[in-house]
């Protein structure tokens, strides 16, 4: 089978698509046929081995895994030893970041794992970009304990973390105010966003505006930088170390102090996620934000390239075929 392999730490042009061995469903797993994967930036990460704390899990000199991918949909090519539930020709979707995998023609995954059928009415492509994302907003709704009704600011509102964290405080029913490009404006709107705050015009920092939670879905922010945009008892939430890893640390001294705090929302894929990622999109409440952009598995390096430069809307889909 095809797939798209690098045995080193660097830049996109480490990543090679090349014949490999085809796997072999054991107890418990599923062969599943890719039909979509995404390239994402947690992808782009530990391609390139950064932050290096991170190589103590993936290899300190060369990475384990030579075939990355964390999200995809396909339909299941066999069936291992005692698997009941799933068969042969069942659409799929799921999340495999750690294992990896997804970027070739056929992976292996735990039928007992992060793994969901795919709604009826739902696309590969949809169901393929449904995971990543959403389960670290999942995450920060979660840490931040965020709770209908209050004022929340999202910045990066256009990416695969970002828009689904807009969706899912709409369906909570919080209040959102976007930063985004003001192109996008009237995406984030449609996703569930009450204010919009062009990045490309104003500071969101200089916002007048109060808030009980500032989501940094991108990393581009800090909490001293967003300090003053909290309510006495606010949290500012990152998806990201920050510099020097300085978000976990704060976040486990600031909550000491009963004021603004720092929240880092390490996701947890408990057994029910994939099921409740599944149902949400059975019925409409969230939908995976797809880039224009996407290209075949054959030219995934330029894909790896486009997510890099920080310029995407949603997902960008790979179709393996």
């Amino acid at each position: 089978m095809l797939a798209a392999v690098r045995e080193r730490y660097g830049p996109p042009d480490v990543v090679r698509v090349t014949e490999v061995p085809m796997p072999v469903a054991g107890p418990g797993e599923l062969l599943v046929r890719v039909r979509c994967t995404t390239v994402n930036r947690t992808d782009c990460a530990y391609r390139a081995g950064t932050p290096l704390l991170t190589r103590l899990l993936t290899g300190v000199r060369r990475p384990r895994a030579t075939v990355l991918g964390t999200e995809f949909a396909g339909v299941v090519a066999a069936v291992g030893a005692g698997v009941g539930d799933l068969a042969v020709g069942d659409r799929v979707f799921g999340y495999v970041e750690g294992r990896f995998g997804a970027h070739a023609q056929f992976l292996t995954v735990p039928a007992d794992g992060f793994l969901a059928r795919v709604p009826d009415d739902v696309p590969d492509d949809v169901a393929a970009a449904a995971t990543e994302g959403a389960h670290y907003a999942v995450a920060v709704l979660r840490r931040a304990r965020i709770r209908a009704g209050e004022d929340v600011l999202v910045h990066g509102a256009t990416g695969a973390i970002g828009s689904a964290v807009v969706q899912l405080l709409r369906d909570l029913g919080a209040h959102v105010t976007a930063v985004c490009d003001g192109a996008r404006a009237d995406l984030v709107r449609s996703l569930g966003a009450e204010r919009v705050i062009d990045r490309t015009t104003e500071d969101f920092r200089a916002d007048p505006h109060r808030y009980d939670v500032v989501v940094d879905a991108v990393g581009k922010s800090s909490f001293r930088q967003c300090r003053g945009l909290l309510r006495p008892r606010g949290r500012y939430v990152s998806t990201d170390l920050g510099r020097l890893a300085q978000n976990p640390v704060l976040a486990a001294v600031t909550p000491l102090l009963r004021r603004r705090r720092v929240v880092f929302p390490v996701p947890v894929q408990d057994p029910a996620m994939p099921t409740d990622l599944r149902d949400l999109l059975a019925s409409g409440a969230f939908r995976p934000v797809l880039d224009d952009r996407r290209w075949p598995l054959a030219q995934i390096v330029e894909a790896h390239r486009y997510v890099e430069r920080g310029q995407k809307t949603g997902s960008v889909v790979i179709d393996v075929g």
